[in-house]
């Protein structure tokens, strides 16, 4: 008696139109986010986008799924921007300079309000895009201390806080005319790590595991 052969199940990839509709949701929400904060009507994140209202519930059945993805998004861009920097080979304090400033071209400041939402914070996706960049910037911020040219009291967190802060005042509050002074201040911050110190700072470095429980404002 023979055995029947297991069904093979075909795996269905998403086309490359519906891949583009997500992509395009996703960066117009981004950007509408960043310009009017996380409470933007979804219609209008569908108007930006050019798609309509069902394509934007059909990828993303509630405003919590879309917020979440743009975390991530720019999470993973923010990861890259890391990656590159890592790659290079010349200053490594330089190269921390550059990833600085190409994280607040990043926008990450705008996931302050997002992250303080009501989604799940510790939904797997979102934790394991955290943890790529908490790893990739220590790596980074390593080299320059082995280097000698960062000062040792710093962490993570006191980075990516300070990227936060300096890169842009609050979504919706007119804060594209200050897009002028933005590296101007990261770059004062940026001087201000450099070994030898020339202070001592108050407390203790901070870890992103202690900026987990809400953006310092």
């Amino acid at each position: 008696m023979q055995t029947a052969s297991p069904v093979q199940r075909k795996v269905t990839r998403p086309r490359a139109d519906a891949l583009r509709n997500r992509e395009r949701i996703v960066t117009a929400a981004r950007e509408m986010f960043v310009e009017l904060g996380p409470d933007v009507p979804l219609d209008d994140i569908a108007r930006r986008a050019g798609v309509g209202n069902a394509t934007v519930y059909r990828n993303f059945p509630d405003r919590d799924a879309l917020v979440r993805e743009v975390v991530c998004s720019v999470m993973d861009r923010t990861g890259e921007a890391a990656k590159r920097a890592l790659a290079e080979t010349g200053d490594a304090f330089e190269a921390l300079e550059r990833f600085v400033h190409a994280s607040a071209d990043e926008r990450i400041s705008a996931l302050c309000p997002m992250v303080a939402s009501t989604f799940d914070k510790h939904h797997p996706d979102l934790e394991a895009a955290r943890e790529r960049v908490e790893q990739l910037v220590e790596e980074l911020m390593d080299r320059a201390r082995a280097a000698g040219q960062l000062r040792t009291d710093v962490g993570v967190g006191d980075l990516m806080v300070a990227v936060a802060q300096l890169s842009r005042p609050p979504a919706g509050t007119g804060c594209l005319s200050h897009d002028r002074f933005v590296h101007r201040h990261l770059q004062l911050f940026l001087d201000g790590l450099r070994a030898p110190a020339r202070s001592t700072l108050p407390g203790t470095a901070a870890t992103m595991g202690d900026l987990r429980g809400g953006c310092a404002t």
